[in-house]
């Protein structure tokens, strides 16, 4: 509006100055008179307004208005105006206006409050390039034809509540530098909001788009408000910027959603949201936490999304879905899955429509894009698919159908504390082995156990073992499904620990039996404590072989015989001495080799035919029970280690 071209209708002229303004007011004339209305004589000024009717057209483009000149001319139209044109006018009024027609608009100048509360455009309303100093007020306005908005720049409060747009709104290139209210608005037509600045709050919350929306990108500086809004035909948002937090909560969708390439620099919540249709959600980034609780998907969906921590509790999924993640710590709290869902880990960056990768450099806190699972408590697993996820920190306590959960690929879980640590002043060692987040939050929270074990987070609750032994139960019984034994020994393991911690569901008698089982072989499952335990019962044997079992020398056989007297038929009677412990040295190499002799026929379960004392006897009917039963707990470790 600052140009030194002169305009392309004829011009006022007034002020002009070769040397500052060459081109002056670039009012158009009035029909008749080479001035513009406002420096039109006054005479000439009052006939021109007398002659106007309610209705009339009137053009009166880069005439610059005052208030009190603005009010005479809709005086003189009854506020009733026909075509009205006022391209690259000047609006001074300060205390505001109303606007009773439709109008051009393009490149206007309001230096004043801009109040078009309730007008009705009958036409088409065009304020392409228009500026407004101060506040522009549309609340209740109606458009019948096109609302045209581009590149338009509000630099007060733009207040377009309640309003109805029944052509299309194109608001394309627009720059909103306070707040820019759409409360409750209705879009009849297409609501083009692409590349448009909202420096200030944006406010859409309870409007109406009936047809294709589009706000690609779009920057939103601070707040966005969609809450409660409704999208009945297509909503793109590919590429769009929200810099502040970007509220969609209770929003519908009812057809087709597109957030590819969009930016959440704070938090994003959908909470509520209902998307009906084939939805493709991302590949997006959220920097900071996306909330999808309560959301509902009613048709196929594909979410790809990069943030820092995702929430879809008690979400529902009523159609296939899959949902492939980076970076995110995931709270699936009571979601709901009617049909197959699949969650996956990406181990590379997303790939946009144009072939970029998705740009996640505020995301560089987790270079290993992890996947961490943070809770699947009262989700029904049995349509669940999960895949390269960290379920370290993950709550299943109350998951259904634990057992026919599906797990793919690196599905990693927490271990024990690794080295020793001392209890009661003694020292304990925990064998290698996953154990689950609730588990360390249960030992964590024994005032007697060991250091080492993850402290439970607030909301994490409180499970003891009568709770984790079905979970560790089911986990193993997926992963014996899925023909991974020793990846399901660990989680038997865990199911044994927890039967033999629990005191409201396992007897005494049942506890000392697991008791004595995990001492003996680490429930069947830890060669190494066996073999030891083996090892120590066949050194045993030997010793009390060596000191009570085996005899001084070898019993010599003696015959006595008896003759009756008168001669006649001999009787002979085969004996042999009671075996006796030696007085002298017991420990010698060839008492060794019999009592090692003897130790190992017992362990294949087998008789010696060595001659034993009394108690050597029983010595080796006791290791011919005990060496056994723990050979066969080595093999059934090993067993339990290797089998496919």
């Amino acid at each position: 509006m600052s140009t030194s071209e002169p305009p392309p209708w004829p011009h006022c002229a007034h002020g002009a100055d070769p040397a500052a303004d060459p081109v002056g007011c670039r009012g158009i004339h009035v029909p008749g008179h080479t001035a513009c209305l406002a420096h039109l004589a006054d005479t000439d000024r009052d006939a021109y307004l007398a002659s106007l009717t309610p209705g009339s057209d009137i053009d009166h483009r880069g005439t610059p208005f005052t208030r009190t000149l603005l009010h005479q001319l809709l005086d003189a139209l009854d506020n009733h105006i026909g075509d009205a044109r006022f391209e690259w006018a000047t609006f001074q009024s300060h205390q505001g206006y109303s606007w009773p027609g439709d109008g051009q608009f393009a490149a206007v100048w309001f230096e004043g409050l801009a109040v078009f509360r309730s007008a009705v455009f009958q036409g088409d309303a065009v304020f392409r390039g228009a500026l407004f100093h101060r506040e522009a007020v549309f609340d209740s306005a109606v458009f019948q034809g096109e609302a045209l908005f581009e590149i338009t720049v509000f630099q007060g409060d733009a207040v377009f509540t309640s309003a109805v747009f029944h052509g299309d709104a194109r608001f394309r290139g627009a720059t909103f530098h306070t707040h820019a209210e759409f409360q409750s608005v209705t879009f009849h037509n297409i609501a083009g909001f692409p590349l448009v600045t909202f420096q200030g709050r944006a406010t859409f919350s309870s409007a109406t788009f009936r047809s294709v929306s589009g706000f690609s990108s779009a920057i939103f500086h601070n707040a966005a408000w969609f809450s409660s809004a409704t999208f009945h035909d297509l909503a793109w948002f590919s590429s769009t910027t929200f810099m502040r937090t970007a509220w969609f909560s209770s929003a519908t969708f009812q057809d087709a959603t597109h957030f590819d390439s969009a930016v959440f620099q704070e938090d994003a919540w959908f909470i509520g949201v209902i998307f009906e249709r084939l939805t493709n959600i991302g590949p997006l980034v959220c920097y900071g936490r996306m909330g999808l609780s309560e959301a509902v998907f009613g048709g196929p969906v594909t979410l790809s999304l990069a943030a820092r921590r995702l929430e879809f509790r008690r979400t529902r999924w009523s159609s296939t879905a899959e949902v492939r993640l980076r970076h995110a710590s995931v709270d699936f709290t009571h979601a709901f899955f009617e049909y197959p869902l699949t969650i996956v880990a990406e181990t590379d960056s997303f790939i946009l429509p144009s072939g970029d990768p998705l740009e996640e450099q505020n995301l560089a806190h987790a270079p290993d894009a992890a996947v961490r699972i943070a809770s699947l408590r009262g989700v029904d697993a049995a349509h669940l698919v999960l895949a390269d996820v960290d379920l370290s920190g993950c709550l299943f306590t109350g998951t259904v159908h634990l057992d026919q959960v599906r797990l793919e690929g690196d599905c990693s879980f927490d271990t024990v504390p690794p080295g020793t640590h001392w209890r009661r002043g003694r020292p304990v060692r925990f064998t290698p082995r996953r154990a689950l987040a609730e588990e360390h939050h249960w030992r964590a929270s024994q005032p007697t156990g060991a250091r080492g074990w993850n402290v439970a987070v607030l909301g994490a609750g409180r499970a003891g073992p009568a709770q984790l032994a079905p979970v560790y139960r089911a986990l193993r019984k997926a992963f014996e499904d899925s023909k991974n034994e020793p990846g399901a020994a660990d989680f038997y393991y865990g199911e044994m620990e927890m039967r033999r911690h629990d005191r409201t569901t396992t007897s005494r008698a049942e506890r000392g039996l697991l008791h004595a089982y995990w001492m003996l072989s680490g429930y069947g499952l830890r060669a190494l404590r066996a073999m030891g335990w083996l090892t120590a019962a066949m050194l045993i044997t030997i010793v009390l072989l060596m000191s009570f079992g085996l005899p001084k020398d070898d019993p010599k056989q003696e015959a006595t015989g008896t003759v009756p007297p008168g001669g006649g038929k001999v009787t002979f009677h085969i004996d042999k001495d009671d075996p006796q412990n030696p007085t002298d040295d017991r420990f010698t190499g060839k008492r060794f080799e019999k009592a090692l002799n003897v130790t190992l026929n017992s362990v294949v379960f087998r008789s010696s035919g060595q001659d034993l004392t009394t108690a050597g006897t029983y010595i080796e009917m006791t290791s011919r029970l005990v060496e056994p039963a723990l050979l066969a707990l080595v093999v059934l470790a090993v067993r339990g280690r290797i089998k496919r």
